[in-house]
């Protein structure tokens, strides 16, 4: 009889959905110890896999997501990138990340992935050596979710806990808890369920994937963009080291709807000066920073509702396309 079960391509990265712990009862220190198994074994204990599709598995890196940053993403992206323009056949693509970074990753990936067909990246909070992990039921939804036609179309997805998100809204909001992954208050897609089935209610509006104008496959590095973390009483000190580094972009994250302290607008004005764009963001955890008639004459951008981290990877990608200024403020509104 012919095999009717989708092909998912699953790639595996490390982070606590591989790591090893010491006995079950721990959930703190295997990220130092470092060990990892490889992505074959995470299937190998979740053989129900098989009833829902044809797995190929490969292990592109093996590293907690500390330790991943643009070489990696740019890895990645190149290679989720090949294999839908060489094996039409693949339904979808499901990653296996730590939860460090996996909201950084998943952005990254939302605006340079070239196919409508899912791109869905899952982790854990809990080892699998560990007493009640969440790195077997997590794989199985991922591998559900990339493999329904439904989740075509919508961007990169994370699945965790149940719970699809957009790989632009989600953000890392608990140290430990299983349920850390959170869309802020705009709400999560929808649930690779407890009855087997896949269901959204939501659908994405900024544009991604097909839908950006970001090429990385021959990319072999991304322009340097730091942060700057506001605080009460902050000075220009952060800000300065970042314009002595010849940093190509700086995101601030400032007070509330994108304010700061004066000494360190006095720094970045000297940035902006110097060409660099230095974009506003917020330490807040939801919410819009926008433009005003002061900060535009100033030279400044913003970020929309980009959290820090994020607002760095969209600058990041979009000086790799214009320097000029009105047109990455478009990208932050499009993207």
């Amino acid at each position: 009889m012919p095999n009717n079960k989708p092909i998912v391509r699953i790639i595996g990265t490390g982070g606590s959905i591989a790591g090893v712990g010491p006995d079950r009862m721990d959930f703190i220190l295997y990220p130092e110890i470092g060990d990892h198994i490889t992505i074959q074994q995470s299937l190998d204990r979740v053989p129900e896999i098989k009833d829902i599709a044809e797995v190929k598995s490969e292990d592109l890196v093996s590293v907690g997501s500390t330790a991943i940053g643009a070489s990696e993403w740019l890895g990645l992206a190149r290679r989720i990138n090949a294999i839908f323009r060489e094996e039409p056949e693949v339904s979808g693509v499901a990653i296996t990340h730590g939860t460090a970074t996996l909201e950084e990753t998943s952005y990254f990936l939302h605006l340079t992935v070239k196919s409508k067909k899912p791109v869905v990246i899952t982790g854990a909070m809990r080892p699998p050596t560990a007493l009640s992990t969440d790195a077997d039921l997590n794989l199985m939804d991922a591998v559900r979710t990339a493999a329904d036609p439904n989740a075509n179309g919508l961007g990169v997805l994370t699945v965790l806990n149940n719970e699809i998100q957009s790989g632009r809204d989600v953000t890392k909001a608990s140290t430990f808890r299983v349920e850390t992954f959170r869309p802020n208050e705009l709400g999560f897609l929808g649930y690779a369920d407890s009855d087997g089935k896949v269901e959204f209610y939501r659908a994405p509006t900024r544009k991604h994937t097909i839908n950006t104008p970001f090429l990385v496959d021959d990319m072999t590095d991304l322009p340097r963009v730091d942060i700057v973390y506001s605080y009460a009483g902050a000075d220009g000190l952060l800000v300065d080291a970042v314009r002595n580094n010849k940093s190509d972009g700086l995101i601030l994250a400032g007070f509330g709807g994108g304010t700061f302290p004066p000494a360190v607008i006095d720094a970045a004005l000297k940035l902006v000066e110097d060409g660099v764009p230095v974009v506003l963001s917020t330490r807040s955890t939801a919410g819009r920073v926008v433009m005003t008639p002061k900060k535009e004459a100033q030279g400044f951008l913003v970020s929309d509702n980009l959290m820090p981290p994020k607002a760095r990877i969209l600058l990041m990608l979009g000086l790799t396309k214009t320097k000029d200024g009105k047109e990455l403020q478009q990208f932050f509104y499009d993207f």
